[in-house]
């Protein structure tokens, strides 16, 4: 484009928002337009150390799958110490995102963004030297503090700093990462079972994070902060220079930026902070029963089969608790088990691969809907397996576990994180999404600690009928709250009570 491209701003003085400027496209002297914008590399920079964020969370909570029978066999874990183990992380997540997530509206998405991989391997590095039951959870639940202030946050300082053309398909592609760390984690469990076939075997598992979280700690050190936050906060000057640093490229557009000051600076009004209770306001209060309620429905599922698949396929490929006699047969059967669950997750890497792709063209609500419907038709195609024997058994269950996995993908388990982290303006953004997010941890919590317990009790059917009428149940929720932010900006986002969640003319301008 040497020669030829010019910004916009030159030839349209008035001042506009941090997003308008994002948005902006190139064009040629002569004043035609290009289709896309290319990102920068401050834009990829951010994006690919948000992704990573997203890789360590289904690295850890699915490895601990792998590791949870030789973490029960060195402690001697009791069946209801078992939950505690499968549930710390998860309920970790669930407080992080609602007490460290919401923190990022008050001092910053960078600050949070930094201060969560600082927890995150502080208590990974104490993890790998716990000697007693009690230790393990308490820094599971530390990892999971830090994971869950990674919800709002990686989601939030990708979308405030991206085209809205192609918000969705990045934010995406980055929650992405979280099946290829949970695919990785059922993998590298695996590798070191075999490698190192002794009950401490799931330290060296989890010391395998350390050094890549070590090196995305640093990077995001040089990052820049969110103008869309700065903007909302009045720190006009701040957000103009973040702007510049974050659309910096070559050739250089747009040239001029002058940002339009929010409308409480504007108007010489101070910048006020909202309370939590602001996310059930009338103008905020179906954005929070819609990123919150079926959010919580799909982890029902998705966690509970996630943490447990290991578990379900050794006994379903004949291994499991009544045929261990020794560590060699519980080592073998954790073997088997990772390398199903390894094969199943393959699953969740296409499903995202397909929301990342069609996200953006069919729409999320869509996506969320057929998603939770399709995760109901597998959960009933895995029950067939139950009574069955020989291959057909084994058929019913892997079909129907990556069938479950692949539709999961594709609609609520992305859906869901994607729609939090638009649906809600911007001065409540944070908190909107971490309560989301935390309210969603409250089913995988309560999955994944009643998930051992129900089991043993009712059986492998009564649970999967279980989940089958809760994903029903989050397809209705999805229709009946839908609110729809494919392809709109997010300065607009959050203006109307409309079911379609489209901003009317006058609540485009309320940034203005």
């Amino acid at each position: 484009m040497a020669n030829a491209a010019e910004s916009t701003a030159q030839r349209v003085p008035s001042p506009r928002t941090v997003q308008e400027y994002i948005d902006e496209l190139p064009a040629w002297s002569d004043g035609t337009r290009l289709k896309s914008a290319p990102m920068t590399g401050m834009q990829w920079r951010i994006w690919s150390l948000a992704a990573a964020g997203k890789f360590f969370e289904g690295f850890v909570v699915f490895m601990t799958g792998v590791a949870l029978p030789l973490i029960v066999r060195e402690f001697h874990v009791a069946p209801a110490e078992k939950g505690i183990v499968s549930a710390a992380s998860l309920a970790g997540i669930l407080f992080g995102a609602v007490l460290l997530g919401g923190m990022s509206d008050y001092f910053g998405r960078k600050r949070m963004f930094i201060a969560e991989m600082i927890l995150f391997v502080a208590f990974l590095a104490l993890l790998i030297l716990c000697s007693n039951f009690l230790s393990v959870a308490i820094c599971l639940f530390g990892l999971g503090l830090a994971l869950g202030c990674d919800y709002p946050t990686a989601h939030m300082i990708i979308s405030e700093n991206i085209p809205s053309a192609n918000r969705g398909k990045l934010v995406l592609a980055a929650f992405g990462f979280q099946s290829l760390g949970a695919l990785g984690g059922t993998g590298v469990g695996c590798i070191v079972l075999v490698l190192d076939p002794h009950l401490s075997a799931w330290r060296w598992m989890f010391a395998t994070a350390l050094v890549p979280a070590l090196a995305v700690t640093i990077g995001r050190f040089f990052v820049v902060e969110s103008a869309n936050w700065l903007a909302v906060r009045g720190a006009h000057d701040e957000a103009e220079k973040s702007v510049v640093k974050l659309l910096l490229r070559e050739p250089q557009y747009p040239t001029n930026i002058h940002l339009a000051r929010h409308r409480a600076s504007a108007e010489g009004q101070p910048v006020t902070r909202r309370s939590f209770w602001a996310l059930f306001e009338r103008r905020n209060r179906r954005a929070t029963i819609f990123a919150s309620l079926p959010w919580f429905i799909q982890d029902l599922g998705t966690y509970g089969i996630g943490i447990f698949t290991p578990v379900i396929l050794a006994a379903a490929l004949g291994g499991g608790s009544d045929h261990v006699r020794s560590l060699t047969d519980m080592i073998s059967d954790s073997i088997l088990a990772a390398k199903g669950a390894a094969l199943i997750d393959v699953l969740l890497i296409v499903g995202i691969l397909f929301a990342v792709a069609l996200a953006d063209r069919f729409g999320r609500i869509k996506l969320q809907i057929v998603g939770f419907i399709g995760c109901a038709a597998g959960l009933l195609l895995a029950s067939f397996s139950i009574g069955a024997v020989g291959e057909a058994k084994i058929g019913f269950i892997f079909a129907g576990f990556m069938l479950f996995d692949f539709m999961t993908n594709l609609g609520p388990n992305a859906q869901t994180y994607l729609l939090a982290g638009e649906v809600f303006p911007t001065e409540v953004r944070g908190m909107g999404a971490g309560f989301a997010a935390s309210f969603a941890k409250i089913g995988a919590v309560a999955t994944a600690y009643l998930f051992p317990i129900l089991l043993a009790s009712i059986g492998t059917r009564a649970l999967l009928y279980g989940l089958i009428v809760t994903s029903i149940l989050g397809a209705v929720v999805t229709w009946l709250y839908r609110i729809e932010t494919t392809g709109i900006n997010l300065d607009h986002v959050g203006r109307t009570d409309e079911p379609g969640g489209r901003a009317s003319p006058s609540a485009a301008k309320a940034l203005a």
